[in-house]
This record gives C-alpha cells, structure tokens and sequence, in this order.
C-alpha cells in the first residue's frame, strides 16, 4: 500500500524532469533563430556588398577578359593574377603607397599629439583654439586638395616660388599631396587625442610631480601609456587611410610627374583608362591583402605596448 503513491510521485517527477529538459531545448532554439533573424540584416550586407565583390575580383582576376562584349571571359587560371601582383606595375604603386604612408602617419600622429598636449589647458579662450585646432575634421579631401592647390600650385598659386608641384621636381609633388593629407587629418587626431588626454586623472601628474618627474618625464612615463589605446586606434585608422588615398592625388598632381605618385588604390582606379579590367581586380586583391597584413602586424606589435587601465 505504501508502494503505490511513491511510484506515483516518482513517476510525475520523471514526467516533470523531462518535459523540463524538453523547455529549454524549445527556449533554445527559439533564441537561435531569434539570434539570426536579428543578424539577417547584418549578413546580407556583408555579402551584397562586401563578400560578393571580393568574389568578383577573384572572378574578373583569373579570367582573360575579351575584347569585344559578345564573347564570353575564359579561364586562365591564377597565373594571371600571379603575373599582375609580380609585375611593376604592382611593385611601383606599392613603393608609393608606403612613401604616402611614410609621410603622412607619423606626421600626422606627431603633430595632433602636439596640438593636443597645448590646447589641454584650463585657460580663459582655450575653446577657441580647440574648436579652430580640430576645424578640419569638417573639412573633405576634395575640399583640402583644393585649399592646397591654390596655396602651392606652380602656376596659379599664392606662393609661385614653391614648386612642390612642378612638373620638374617628382620627388617634393608626393611631399605635397601628404601635407595636405595631414592638414586633412589633423582635426580628427587632435580630437581623439585631447579626449584621451581629458579622460587621464589628474591626481596621477600630481603624484609623478611630488616624486620629481619632470613635465617630459610625466608626459612620456605617465600620459602616453594611458593614452595609449587612443594612439593605437588612430595609428590603425592613418594607416589604412593612407593605403586608400586617391582623391588628393587626383586633384593635385593626377599621378604625376610621370608616375611618381601613382599609389596602388590610384592605379586601380586607372581614370588614364590604360589598365585592364583584370590587371585592376589582380591589383585590387593585393591592396585588400596588403591592408590586411599592415592592420594585423600594425595592432600585434602596437597592442604590447598598449595599457588599458580598469
């Protein structure tokens, strides 16, 4: 008699513990699909517009393009776009690409941390130079190339005797389109670095200031390390700009003197109209991998020296 309402009881825990072990399978797969639905949208931009054109490239890339619209492309195979990032064509416009890079980054780093480090002041007026200081954010490349080539053209320019821009000296004409780069750039590193340098306490200079630090010493041993994250964003985001930077060169030199400031993004887009379709898919896949390289090198080496403080 005992027996009976024990099983009873154990025979509705059984029940209980499993229809309690079917819920949270059904809570789980409803939170999957409710998880995709809500990355749905995010996929199919990223394939429309990112992983479809990647693929397109690789297409147009291995395919021999014809001459005439009423034949089909044929396969040649990736020797061609082994030929096209071996040629010199490939080479030069990476040569430039890290010259453009070379010149402007660390300038442009250098200089907004400058700008920053003086406008951080509790001063009557600061806020004017602040607001004049990162005025240039505001300001697009069409705009900037515009400002410096009225400033230094050779030609038609405030200052003739400059010849950054003739058609005579190549070497100063890559010089050129980088300052007006970093001009360009300038308002936004200088923002980011005076937040960075805003969000830095107080009660640390004063600390390093009793022990004898002096100002340089607090600023390299107590400032840059804080304000590292900050640096190594804009390292990244200078860095990436420079290896897509087209529209400066466009206005101010048009890849001259000859070629010497073609970079690799300027002879994709090919607005001479002397490459192929296939050359500039094969050149557009080394830009992708080279950015990609740079960014993952640039973040391994940079991120060691980053502190992040909790």
């Amino acid at each position: 008699m005992t027996d009976l309402p024990t099983a009873e009881v154990a025979g509705e825990d059984l029940a209980g513990a499993g229809s309690g072990s079917r819920r949270p399978r059904r809570q789980r797969g409803r939170d999957t699909l409710m998880a995709l639905a809500f990355l749905a949208p995010a996929i199919i931009v990223f394939a429309v517009f990112s992983y479809y054109p990647l693929y397109r490239l690789f297409w147009y890339a291995t395919h021999r393009q014809p001459r005439f619209r009423n034949k089909e492309a044929t396969w040649v195979g990736f020797g061609q776009l082994w030929d096209t990032l071996t040629s010199s064509d490939f080479t030069s416009g990476l040569v430039h690409s890290f010259q453009f890079m070379l010149y402007t980054v660390p300038l442009g780093l250098v200089l907004g941390v400058l700008l920053a480090v003086a406008a951080h002041r509790r001063l009557a007026g600061v806020k004017i130079f602040q607001t004049i200081f990162s005025s240039t954010v505001a300001t697009s490349v069409a705009v900037a190339s515009v400002v410096f080539f009225t400033l230094v053209n050779p030609e038609v320019g405030y200052f003739k005797d400059v010849s950054w821009l003739s058609l005579n000296n190549p070497r100063s004409a890559m010089f050129a389109v980088a300052l007006t780069t970093v001009w360009q750039n300038l308002g936004l590193t200088f923002i980011i670095v005076l937040a960075a340098l805003q969000a830095v306490p107080d009660e640390l200079n004063e600390a390093a200031t009793l022990d004898g630090f002096s100002a340089p010493q607090r600023f390299f041993k107590v400032t840059v390390p804080l304000i590292s994250p900050a640096l190594l964003f804009l390292a990244v985001v200078l860095v990436v700009s420079a290896l897509q930077a087209y529209a400066q060169i466009e206005f101010l030199t048009g890849g001259g003197p000859g070629d010497s400031t073609e970079t690799l993004l300027y002879k994709i887009a090919d607005p001479k109209g002397v490459r192929g379709l296939d050359v500039r898919s094969g050149l557009s896949i080394g830009l992708f991998v080279l950015t990609a390289i740079v960014a993952f090198v640039q973040y391994s080496l940079l991120s060691k020296r980053v502190h992040y403080g909790e």
